[in-house]
């Protein structure tokens, strides 16, 4: 999840992953090295709810308001995903700022992801906004743009849940599932949930990954200027060794480090050579393929 406000003026068009865009309320598209071109973002979370409260997570909670989730409008979101697709398909989005900026080889519409300012599956309204956007590209003919789903997998067991996961693989959609701990501690210190065993984190990835291909999502920072232990960076790959070896299927590893403020000021990216070198450690140790993404390893957000 990423930072959640106004339009990053004066960032560059990857870290320019605000949810306002024009006088949309629900979709924003951004300009995406790990989609590999334009992904145009559903919030389902106006209301900041998410039951993670990560030490590393951009989107600013003053004021978030998690008693008062609303309906989605689904016409008013149907509306503003046909007028962003249009934008991207036309052209027409490269001449606004900032993604006049964006380099010719990311200029295509890439995926529409069901993310936004905290937990998508939290949202009584998941099944229905995956159906709606699921709908939109269906009618558009754009078979080759996925819609994917960006979850912390906590709610990956709940029958609703796993009901409208079946609709997203029908429709050939991914699921990018976080995974940033190999550990209880470091969950517990990191991710911040304290609804949510950690057991039932590594339960839920295993069983969704048994039933399609998981990209998992994986994000590592320095602690208080300390980067993660070798013996961390060993659980972790424990953790996916053990999905697979339940015959699990992981299709990708990201491995990323901070790129905006963070929540906690104990927290700092990791160095270029640090998360670099931890991309090796999960090669070697899972065989699984791998990408890095940060400042400074041409790759980003």
């Amino acid at each position: 999840m990423d930072d959640s406000s106004g339009t990053n003026d004066g960032a560059t068009v990857f870290e320019a992953h605000g949810r306002s865009f024009e006088q949309n309320r629900y979709v924003y598209p951004v300009v995406s090295r790990r989609a590999r071109g334009i992904s145009i973002g559903v919030n389902l979370s106006l209301s900041k709810l998410c039951n993670f409260g990560c030490a590393y997570c951009q989107v600013d909670r003053t004021g978030a308001r998690p008693e008062e989730v609303e309906v989605i409008d689904l016409a008013r979101l149907r509306d503003e995903l046909e007028s962003a697709i249009d934008l991207v398909l036309s052209g027409e989005i490269y001449r606004k700022e900032p993604f006049s900026r964006t380099p010719e080889p990311l200029r295509r519409l890439s995926d529409v992801a069901l993310s936004g300012d905290g937990e998508p599956t939290l949202h009584v309204d998941f099944a229905r906004v995956l159906s709606t956007c699921a709908e939109v590209l269906r009618r558009r003919g754009l078979a080759g743009v996925k819609l994917v789903l960006l979850t912390n997998a906590s709610l990956l067991h709940r029958p609703r849940v796993r009901q409208a996961l079946k609709m997203l693989d029908e429709v050939g959609g991914e699921i990018w599932a976080k995974l940033d701990a190999g550990t209880e501690e470091a969950y517990r210190t990191i991710n911040r949930c304290s609804t949510v065993p950690f057991q039932q984190i590594l339960c839920n990835l295993r069983e969704a990954a048994i039933a399609r291909p998981l990209v998992i999502q994986s994000l590592w920072a320095r602690r208080f200027d300390e980067p993660p232990s070798g013996g961390e960076q060993e659980a972790f790959c424990d953790r996916l060794n053990e999905i697979v070896a339940a015959g699990g299927r992981i299709k990708l590893v990201q491995v990323h480090t901070v790129a905006r403020v963070p929540a906690e000021g104990w927290i700092s990216p990791l160095e270029r050579d640090e998360f670099e070198a931890l991309a090796d450690v999960v090669r070697l140790r899972t065989g699984l393929p791998v990408e890095v993404f940060g400042s400074g390893s041409g790759l980003d957000l």
